[in-house]
């Protein structure tokens, strides 16, 4: 029984290599009263066929919801990997259900089995999902001496991601390559990422990876070096960005838009400040928005939605953003658009680089009340044979909150 008095009529039950085995007394029983199994057809060969309705999960994932659904009412038993909840299959399935529609009985974790097989501390060691994800989504975590395990889909992703490390310098990395753990086929080789031969990986299979090498290291600090974009020149150069994060003050699982986005710099170090970031860039030019696209890719943080189009005709019918940033295309109109349609506590900054963009600043901060903030930099460069600074364009940066 859950919260509610109502039998769940689906368990999502957790399982392991080992198969029955493994299953808890819990497990056992919804097993034994089901109507229907439901599960990858690798998890459902794992259990005895005893006559019983079964129903093999679809690839893609997705494909499998509206028929888990059509058996709403039934005693309806869900088998997936260990934990269902640590990157697993019940987090997508719960979404679509009530809390007391459904139960969950765990089996130990991929990444349980592997700290438990290499004596490595889970909360010192970054876990990521990457069935389905790139392994640029590493580029975040790989600096010297970090421990990663990942979850991947088969041989070729590991081939793939040996590959990746070596290719970005850090293919001195030892890969424990951990292939169906808790089952009567476990196998744990290691190797490293530049020496990858290995060609005859079994499913499923985790790598755990002890990052070495002297690829670059991506910093923690916002303003990371404007060498780490693509740009074509429009880019919130490195201090003037640090400045404009720091203004935007980004908190865990908080929605940006980025306004005029060109290489996508600033979505980018908000999405690094927290996996739980969202950020929704805007770009009127087709080029800077694909190189905002790869940026965000290259640097591991593909979740940036770059949406092609001119402020505002394009704002409307978006998630509502915690923050807002305006990097180009300062304009009475879009002011005027955001104030009438944002929720009241939405924080907005904006940049100014021309004198209209700067006087339209100081004319809505008049009005509106914020802090305006004026950036005078300037950069050591040759004169002649000596040297001296070299001013950049000043930049008026104005914070509010609506």
């Amino acid at each position: 029984m859950v919260e509610g008095g109502t039998d769940p009529w689906l368990t999502i039950v957790g399982i392991g290599e080992d198969g029955p085995d493994g299953l808890s007394a819990a497990s056992r029983a919804a097993i034994a009263r089901a109507d229907w199994l439901t599960g990858a057809a690798r998890h459902l060969a794992l259990l005895p066929d005893d006559g019983g309705q079964r129903m093999p999960w679809p690839v893609p994932f997705a494909d499998g919801i509206a028929p888990l659904l059509a058996l709403r009412g039934r005693r309806v038993v869900m088998l997936v990997s260990g934990d269902p909840f640590w990157f697993g299959a019940g987090t997508v399935v719960a979404r679509h259900l009530t809390p007391d529609e459904w139960v969950a009985h765990p089996a130990p974790s991929t990444f349980s089995l592997v700290a438990a097989r290499l004596g490595w501390a889970i909360e010192e060691t970054r876990c990521l999902g990457l069935h389905a994800a790139p392994p640029t989504r590493l580029r975040p975590y790989l600096t010297r001496g970090r421990r990663i395990v990942a979850t991947l889909r088969d041989g070729a992703a590991v081939a793939m991601l040996a590959a990746h490390l070596t290719d970005r310098g850090f293919g001195d990395s030892t890969l424990h390559v951990c292939e169906a753990l808790g089952g009567p086929h476990e196998r744990v080789r290691r190797t490293s990422a530049g020496d990858f031969t290995l060609d005859d990986v079994r499913h499923p299979v985790a790598v755990a990876i002890a990052v070495a090498g002297t690829g670059a290291v991506l910093p923690a600090a916002a303003g990371r070096p404007d060498d780490w974009f693509a740009h074509d020149g429009q880019i919130t150069k490195r201090p003037v960005r640090a400045l404009t994060l720091s203004a935007l003050a980004p908190r865990p699982g908080e929605t940006l838009w980025d306004i005029g986005a060109g290489s996508g710099s600033i979505g980018i170090e908000w999405l690094l400040a927290d996996p739980a970031n969202r950020a929704l860039a805007f770009e009127g030019d087709a080029v800077r928005a694909a190189r905002a696209r790869t940026n965000a890719a290259t640097l591991g943080v593909d979740r940036l939605r770059v949406i092609e189009g001119h402020a505002p005709d394009i704002l409307a019918g978006h998630p509502p953003p915690d923050a807002v940033f305006i990097g180009g295309g300062l304009s009475d109109a879009l002011l005027r658009w955001l104030w009438q349609h944002l929720p009241a506590g939405t924080r907005l900054v904006a940049n100014a680089v021309t004198l209209e963009s700067e006087a339209l600043a100081m004319q809505w901060q008049a009005d509106k009340g914020g802090d305006l903030l004026r950036i005078d930099l300037s950069a050591v460069a040759p004169i002649g044979t000596r040297r001296g600074w070299r001013a950049h364009f000043p930049v008026v940066q104005w914070r509010v909150t609506l």
